[in-house]
């Protein structure tokens, strides 16, 4: 009996040290968050002081995409790191969007849960040996704890912030005891400060998932009248989207301050990442075209960085990335395994920790068999005045863009390293081109079982 107390003991030291060894994850997630929303991207109106500072100490994509133009199709490509035909959820919903009578094809209409059967990376980083919280925005089914998470606080099948951000709603997950004062940004990041407490002793991994800046554009009262007195930029001018980012952004301020006080800065990865891109009404992307529900750059390329203290070296990459890439990277991140089953994206580590300069020439696929109606008022940055997309496939390899159009056959093909905002057209100059990436386009649907609309 002595012998095996002892082992057993010796067996949770060794636990306990291979434990240590491993770094915690804080993985800060947005909603409808702009390419160009932060200071370190170039906005002249927001403010992101604590964002810009993490930024300079870690690796900044340019190139970095959302795996789908809108929110729940981006998050279950991110969880389950498979491209949208594996997963079938295609747009919030399943039922059709838009007028009838302006639908030339039946839309696919998917499922709205992301199946159980698929293990997440939370599953993956849980089994690993993490303790894992999600904090904030599911939209995957009514309870995110079977996805492989320890803790939820906020989560549900809802896409909107629970009755707006004052104060989150008294049946949301953990917000019982919201006060009417209360805005949900700030509780969730408080939320993520006592898990991160109650944990230090431990691995943990902490998904902040933000319902800023989805709408209800709603500010933190407090911070209105900064902005509403502050010159407009050329870029941003929206006082009420620049309180609900500086409300983000004081919350990372907190965050960081709370590892250093645990002395946990050193062995906490942060990355930071949108679900796609801005909120049309709300601010601008530009010189990207389009905004969140586009397949045009401005409505899938997304801010992104890594902050991993002694690994990664600080500085910029053009790099193409997309939301599938997360599963292998943050599996590996957290040395846990990856599961039999299939998977779309490639690590990133190598890249992060500087063995390889550039994953290869790699496409990268979007597929979106659906419908998705016009912002009430806007119509221009988008293909026609009544959809943000038509039933659409997309394809990047190198600097080239793809756009496969179901309803009339259409291509466009565009030069991203010289043409960024996509306005020069190339697919009748480049046909050639054009005609060889949808031949490629092709076998990836056909090798992925991408549904294409049934019939007129």
């Amino acid at each position: 009996m002595k012998y095996l107390s002892s082992l057993l003991l010796a067996v949770l030291a060794v636990s306990s040290a291979f434990a240590a060894d491993k770094p915690n994850i804080l993985f800060i997630y947005l909603d409808d968050f702009g390419w160009r929303d932060t200071g370190f991207m170039g906005s002249d109106f927001y403010e992101t002081p604590n964002l810009d500072r993490l930024a300079k100490q870690s690796l900044v994509f340019t190139d970095a995409y959302a795996a789908a133009a809108n929110c729940a199709p981006s998050r279950a490509c991110l969880l389950s790191g498979q491209y949208t035909p594996r997963h079938e959820i295609y747009n919030v919903g399943t039922k059709p969007r838009g007028k009838a009578r302006d639908r030339k094809l039946e839309h696919v209409p998917g499922v709205d849960v992301l199946d159980p059967k698929i293990r997440t990376w939370a599953h993956q980083i849980q089994s690993a040996g993490y303790t894992t919280g999600t904090f904030g925005k599911w939209h995957l089914s009514g309870d995110p704890l079977p996805y492989g998470f320890d803790v939820n606080v906020g989560g549900d099948h809802r896409g909107s912030p629970p009755r707006g951000y004052y104060p989150p709603h008294p049946k949301a997950a953990g917000l019982g005891d919201a006060s009417k004062d209360e805005y949900l940004t700030d509780r969730l990041t408080d939320e993520v400060d006592r898990f991160i407490r109650t944990n230090k002793e431990k691995p943990w991994l902490a998904y902040l998932t933000h319902f800023a800046v989805h709408t209800p554009i709603q500010a933190k009262k407090k911070l209105l009248a900064k902005y509403e007195a502050k010159r407009a930029g050329h870029l941003h001018e929206n006082a009420k989207m620049a309180t609900m980012i500086q409300a983000v952004d004081d919350g990372v301020r907190k965050l960081i301050r709370t590892l250093k006080e645990l002395k946990l800065t050193e062995k906490t990865i942060i990355l930071f990442y949108s679900d796609n891109g801005g909120y049309g009404p709300g601010t601008d992307m530009d010189p990207l075209k389009g905004y969140k529900g586009t397949y045009y750059e401005g409505g899938i390329r997304v801010p992104f960085f890594v902050h991993w203290p002694g690994v990664v070296e600080p500085g910029w990459t053009t790099e193409p990335i997309i939301g599938v890439d997360l599963f292998p990277t943050l599996c590996e991140m957290a040395d846990a395994d990856v599961p039999e089953q299939p998977l779309d994206g490639r690590t990133l580590v190598p890249l992060l920790k500087g063995d390889v300069e550039t994953l290869g020439q790699r496409p990268l696929y979007w597929h979106f068999p659906a419908y998705l109606q016009s912002y009430r008022g806007m119509t221009d940055e988008q293909r026609d005045p009544l959809f943000r997309s038509r039933p659409c496939s997309v394809m990047r390899k190198g600097s080239w863009k793809l756009h496969h159009y179901f309803e009339d056959d259409a291509l466009e093909l565009y030069h991203l390293g010289d043409d960024i905002g996509e306005v020069n057209d190339l697919a009748i100059a480049e046909r050639q081109r054009a005609q060889t990436m949808l031949g490629e386009l092709n076998q990836w649907r056909e090798s992925i079982n991408a549904p294409m609309p049934p019939r007129k």
